[in-house]
């Protein structure tokens, strides 16, 4: 049985040619290709070329030529069956397997795709109906020409068609409903098309197939004005990029691709001649979306619309994916002036201004500097110092280390820009409208309760300060759930509680619940951090914006506390046994704890 071709493309998808060639040839950048010594004939020159944009190498000096399955299957002297699973692990895919089941969901799938573009040419047809004048007319008042309606497939579904009824006579009831494209009406039990009455955008898969729609609605409604296919089996919004299919085409021209908000500003950037341009489906960003995007374009363009959603959209988006940016793999911000989007922008400014506009992005670390300062009080130290932690975390957070640090040195640099040296006097006046003798009070408060419990180590009060949080500010949990996960107490006690406390929350349980479950067993722990945590005293001057702040800031002074007492540890061993690995693991986690 063949794998199927939708398997073996994401496959491609996901791995560059570079990057499974360069596990066993040396490879240099030379312009848009890489270039090496032949794997397969001694050589002293370089004649050996590998192209990501058209996914193949070649060898000059044997003619040898193909893509990523025939690279291996040559190299490795292997069949094609083990170069797909090698490189789906790689790919970190699933091995396919040949079962009834995996035989049944190809079927499904071909079955699914058929119906979709029946779908698709029908209505297609439908909007250049005598009938459907209105929404022609739409579309033309919008800018569109005969040929971009034809090129992106458009089309429109009226309220009253009999399409339901011809696919029944090919497929099954539960095919089609598997498609999303119908809905059971709860009263008639009726099926109804989910796009009724809208304008309907095919998104395609990467080969170009239809595999879900967006829709519009053309007159004003209390409905929404634009809704998506819902989620299938074959579809994942998060997944999908609408015009990739096409926009593709232009990575030999272009390193940049333009990300709009929606499917018209898409067709419209695209009609105006700027074909390199996409859209991200109807969701926000995900890091499977720009990872894909990278594979065709290593420097994206986010462009959204000028409006404040629009602004606060580009920061999520920002901030998301900043952890993901290296240094061959960028992202840069072009917002649109505010009332506009990309299609009203070029209808009222023409391309040329629109490209214009696009020269002035900002690289996505700049675009979020620029958005913080915006709005800092550059006279609140305690303003500046927030800010300062939260660009910190936010640049911890690059997987990059290099660039980590490159990036990290470049914004303390212009924090320390913010605060020029002022007289004593500025500086106390500014002081004295914060409340000194609360906090002073706190604080002692707090040392005094340190004092009593002196007996206990500076990581067992951590971890009681973090368990108090659990153990009552569940909503503040649910945030850090994932990074909670990742610490390991030292105490197991505590441990054992931390994951306990976990386990109850992701099965869904209120904080009632789980402290009545967690009591029976850990009442005296309990008990004990109630007592013994001198982070209460603090919390009660805190909103939840702060405890969390507070909290994330404990864990990653664990994190330090942790290193801290295995480098004591390898350290006594190493004075006994000098071994090469407890060696390496001491100097990796030293240069964690000096931020290298």
């Amino acid at each position: 049985m063949k794998y199927p071709k939708e398997y073996l493309d994401e496959i491609k998808l996901r791995l560059k040619v570079s990057q499974v060639v360069s596990k066993s040839v040396q490879l240099k950048k030379r312009g848009k290709e890489f270039i090496g010594l032949s794997p397969f004939k001694n050589e002293k020159s370089p004649s050996f070329t590998v192209n990501d944009e058209k996914e193949f190498y070649h060898c000059f000096s044997s003619g040898e030529h193909g893509n990523i399955f025939d690279f291996l299957m040559k190299t490795k002297s292997i069949g094609f069956g083990e170069a797909v699973k090698i490189l789906a692990a790689e790919a970190g895919m699933q091995p396919y397997r040949f079962s009834n089941f995996d035989k049944k969901k190809d079927l499904r799938f071909q079955t699914y795709k058929n119906i979709y573009k029946e779908y698709s040419d029908y209505f297609y047809k439908e909007l250049f109906s005598p009938n459907n004048k209105e929404a022609l007319d739409y579309l033309k008042k919008r800018g569109l020409e005969k040929n971009t309606i034809e090129e992106f497939k458009l089309g429109y579904v009226p309220w009253k068609n009999n399409f339901y009824e011809d696919l029944l006579r090919k497929y099954s009831e539960e095919d089609i409903s598997l498609t999303g494209l119908y809905y059971k009406h709860d009263k008639s039990g009726k099926y109804i098309d989910r796009f009724n009455s809208r304008i309907i955008f095919p998104v395609n898969n990467i080969i170009g197939d239809p595999i879900a729609f967006g829709g519009r609605l053309i007159k004003e409604s209390k409905l929404a004005k634009y809704i998506n296919s819902p989620e299938t089996e074959f579809y994942k919004k998060g997944n999908m990029i609408f015009n990739l299919d096409k926009a593709k085409a232009c990575r030999a021209e272009t390193d940049e691709v333009i990300i709009v908000e929606g499917y018209m500003d898409v067709v419209s950037v695209y009609s105006a001649g700027i074909k390199n341009v996409i859209a991200n489906s109807g969701t926000a960003l995900t890091d499977r979306q720009i990872n894909i995007i990278w594979k065709f374009f290593s420097n994206p363009i986010i462009c959204l619309d000028g409006d404040q959603s629009g602004q606060n959209a580009a920061l999520r988006i920002a901030e998301k994916l900043f952890p993901l940016i290296n240094e061959d793999n960028k992202i840069f911000f072009s917002i649109m002036p505010d009332g506009n989007d990309p299609d009203d922008y070029i209808k009222k400014n023409g391309k040329e201004n629109f490209v214009s506009f696009l020269k002035e992005k900002k690289i996505i670390q700049k675009y979020i500097w620029d958005h913080h300062i915006n709005k800092l009080d550059k006279t609140n130290p305690f303003e500046i110092s927030k800010f300062e932690k939260e660009i910190k975390k936010l640049c911890y957070s690059i997987h990059d280390e290099t660039l980590r640090k490159y990036v990290l040195e470049d914004f303390l640099d212009k924090i320390k820009k913010l605060t020029p040296n002022q007289n004593k006097r500025q500086s106390y006046s500014r002081f004295k409208k914060y409340n000194f003798k609360e906090d002073y009070q706190l604080l002692k408060e707090t040392k005094t309760l340190h004092e009593k419990k002196s007996h206990f180590s500076k990581i067992q009060i951590k971890e009681f300060s973090v368990l108090f949080i659990m153990l009552n500010y569940f909503d503040i949990v649910l945030k850090k759930i994932e990074e909670l996960s990742e610490i390991t107490f030292l105490s197991e006690k505590n441990e054992s509680l931390k994951k306990l406390i976990i386990a109850s929350i992701l099965e869904g349980n209120d904080q009632d619940a789980i402290k009545s479950k967690i009591s029976v067993d850990y009442k005296k722990l309990i008990d004990e951090i109630q007592e013994n945590s001198s982070i209460q005293i603090i919390l009660k001057k805190k909103d939840n914006e702060a405890i969390l702040e507070l909290l994330n800031e404990i864990i990653a002074e664990l994190k330090e506390l942790s290193n801290l007492k295995k480098i004591e540890s390898l350290e006594k061993k190493l004075i006994n046994n000098l071994d090469e690995n407890s060696y390496s693991e001491l100097i990796k986690l030293k240069s964690q704890i000096n931020g290298e």
